[in-house]
């Protein structure tokens, strides 16, 4: 039978990050192309006994058909957070629980764009929302990314020339890829602009908890006095991602429709990791909790950026510090003798994973001399072995 696909599908290509698990798999290969947790993070016993006493108490309430917006002792427990620690809500906001913060990606998208509509995005971005942003056939326009956040000029222009401009995309936090933090001007500059230019913002802010270093920088949401912002927020790196808990917190007409959207998917968001993430939240010492997560992390990335140093620079290939995150942002020299996915590739074969850097750019096709690595999924040895076997392969190479 010939297969019909759809013009919205036709055209989409699988995740490269998705393809290179399938290399990771094998045992003798050592992954740094990963984005998950620090198995070590889990708080696997907390998640036991919250999970048992559910059972036992009150087993219905996990089992049975939940609110599409929610269980709302988990939206309140998140508002609450998000307004005293973050400032991040107002009274004309209202707070949607996702499938992940990927589906806030989906909603919004479906919510506020048409075909042919332009999203304005850091360049790189986040291939997952990338390739949600396409699936709605919406023009992709990527802003350079400089050392503190999108290039404000480049900016401004995208939005003076580009037509149906809709919203613009930003991971102001320990971008993913690239690990960049947007300065407190710069969030500040894009807000202005956004609101110049009468277009929205999506800030995805999945990492922000995860600072290992520097001071906090406010939220562009906080600072939403024209209900222009929408916040997507993830308990995907502090909690658990199989568990699939994200949120927004958006204007209510904006939620509203975000919800209608949502029935259509799946009704509602799995209604046992809501209770688990609400009991997590109110119950336990959550902030004890983050602070040793950023341990956990404070210490796997400082180790990784020393044999970064180690075997990596001087083979030629140099490396954005980073703050807090899970990502490194690596780059070829200029005078490279090898382009940077054939590196990949020769990286895989030497039985290393990485991800070529234009996965996460919203023209795969345009040239890219950098590379991304995970340090949080790894074992001590596992990034020694893997950024020795790059460092040996730069010196071979390059």
């Amino acid at each position: 039978m010939d297969y019909v696909i759809s013009d919205k599908v036709k055209t989409l290509k699988p995740s490269a990050i998705r393809e290179i698990f399938k290399y990771a798999a094998d045992p003798s290969v050592v992954s740094l192309s990963a984005g998950n947790p620090a198995p070590e993070a889990f708080p696997v016993d907390a998640i036991r006994e919250i999970s048992a006493r559910i059972l036992e108490e009150n087993p219905i309430a996990a089992l049975q058909y939940s609110v599409t917006e929610g269980y709302p002792p988990l939206r309140n427990a998140v508002k609450e957070y998000m307004q005293s620690k973050y400032n991040a809500v107002s009274e004309n906001d209202d707070i949607l629980i996702t499938s992940g913060a990927q589906q806030v990606m989906d909603l919004f998208t479906k919510t506020c764009c048409n075909e042919g509509d332009t999203i304005i995005c850091e360049a790189p971005s986040f291939i997952g929302s990338l390739n949600s942003f396409r699936s709605f056939n919406c023009r992709l326009c990527g802003i350079p990314l400089e050392d503190d956040g999108m290039n404000i000029e480049a900016l401004e222009k995208a939005l003076q020339t580009e037509k149906n401009v809709r919203f613009i995309y930003i991971i102001a936090n320990f971008q993913n890829p690239s690990g960049v933090t947007t300065s407190l001007e710069k969030r500040k500059a894009i807000y202005e602009l956004a609101k110049k230019y009468n277009v929205m913002i999506l800030e995805d802010n999945p990492y922000g908890e995860l600072r290992i270093e520097g001071e906090n920088i406010p939220c562009i949401k906080s600072f939403d006095t024209d209900g222009i912002v929408v916040y997507a927020g993830s308990f995907s790196k502090i909690l658990s991602p199989g568990m699939r808990i994200g949120y927004a917190i958006a204007p209510k007409p904006v939620i509203a429709k975000m919800v209608v959207c949502k029935q259509g998917e799946d009704v509602h968001t799995n209604s046992w990791a809501q209770i688990v993430a609400s009991e997590f939240m109110t119950k336990y010492d959550f902030e004890a909790h983050l602070s040793s997560l950023r341990e956990i992390y404070r210490k796997k990335a400082l180790y990784c950026m020393s044999l970064l140093d180690k075997y990596l620079v001087p083979a030629g290939i140099s490396y954005s510090r980073i703050q807090g995150g899970l990502f490194i942002w690596c780059r070829l020299p200029e005078n490279a003798k090898i382009s940077m996915n054939e590196f990949c590739k020769q990286a895989v074969l030497n039985k290393v994973c990485v991800v070529p850097g234009n996965a996460f750019l919203t023209d795969e096709a345009e040239q890219c001399s950098s590379f991304r690595i995970n340090f949080s999924t790894p074992t001590d040895e596992q990034l020694e072995k893997g950024i020795k076997i790059l460092g040996r392969l730069a010196t071979e190479v390059l």
